[in-house]
Parts: structure tokens; sequence; C-alpha cells
């Protein structure tokens, strides 16, 4: 019950940000991991609360910095936080499993973490979390009430692969091994 709430709640936000996304991927269901998995790197979403909360008191509180957020500009002012929002709206993370873990001890015993796959928040597109234009553009026959359903598997390990690929295509070992994504995902949502 919880699981459908909170993709709900994050699909919700994703369909509802303004401008509009062409390349949106609907998030769907990920068993939260503790332990790091090779090649595949996670964004996180936490929230440490004294009293328990929903997860819809949670995923509320990350949403509320999207006050502070304005698309193509980033953070309105210094001193402000948005990465948790721009983590929920981020366009190629699709994946999200989240948990709650109880602390006695602490000030802080409720602690709500969300992990989404794979990572957003890259610090150089961090002002346009996905491409702004109509929804779904960027996924013409794989779109569900606005949000795309063709995401890439794979994950590429360097940042410039598209001009790696491009310089020197996909059969050159360093582009094969680094750039899965790029090179196998033609048609799906990087």
């Amino acid at each position: 019950q919880n699981e459908k709430l909170i993709l709900d709640l994050h699909n919700e936000i994703r369909r509802s940000v303004i401008p509009t996304a062409r390349n949106m991927l609907k998030m769907v269901s990920y068993e939260l991991q503790f332990t790091s998995t090779p090649g595949v790197t996670c964004g996180e979403n936490v929230l440490l609360s004294s009293y328990p909360r929903t997860w819809g008191d949670a995923i509320q509180v990350w949403y509320s910095q999207s006050s502070n957020f304005k698309y193509g500009y980033g953070a309105i002012s210094k001193n402000v936080n948005v990465e948790s929002y721009t983590q929920l709206i981020w366009y190629n993370s699709y994946k999200v499993g989240c948990g709650v873990s109880y602390c006695p001890t602490g000030p802080y015993k409720y602690f709500y973490v969300c992990q989404y796959c794979p990572a957003g928040n890259n610090p150089m597109q961090i002002a346009m979390p996905y491409r702004s234009g109509p929804k779904c553009a960027d996924c013409p026959g794989h779109c569900d009430k606005g949000l795309c359903t063709n995401p890439c598997k794979y994950q590429d390990l360097l940042g410039n692969c598209k001009n790696l690929k491009m310089l020197f295509g996909c059969s050159h070992s360093l582009v094969k091994k680094q750039c899965p994504a790029s090179c196998k995902c033609t048609t799906q949502i990087i």
C-alpha cells in the first residue's frame, strides 16, 4: 500500500512540472538497496524527523523546495536547497525505492529515505532537470499520461559519451566499455 502511494505521488509530481517535460520517465518501484551495486549510482532524498510521518508528508517536504526553484535558472536565491526537489523531477531517474528506520536514541528518531536510480542532480544541468516541451515529445508511442515509459536500462559512466560516440564510434573499446547507454539505447530515454 505504501509502495503504490509513494509511486503515485512521485509520478503525479513528475506529471505536473512547469514547464511541461518532453522526456520525463514514469517511475517504477525499486527495492531499496543499502549496499552499492557496481556500475549503478543512485540518488537519495533523506528526511530526519523527531516524530512519525506519513510518506505523503515526507515527499511533501522534499517537494516544498519547488518554491525555491525556477526551471532554467535553478535555485532562486543563495542558501536555499532545491536538490531534493530536483531529484524528485530528474527526467531519467525512473526507479524509486523508499524505506524508514526508527532509531530511538537520537534527537531524530525517524529516518525516511528514498533512492532514485539512476541518480539525478548532475551539477552541469541542475537548472534543467528535464527537457521542456510537449509532454512525451521525446518518446512517441511510449507514453502513459504524460510520462515516458521507455527507459534505457544501461548507464553511461562518463559525462561526454555523446561526443565520444560521434568521434570514435561504439566499436572503440573505451566508448564500448564506458558508454553503454549511448551505444545500446537508440530509442530509449537515456
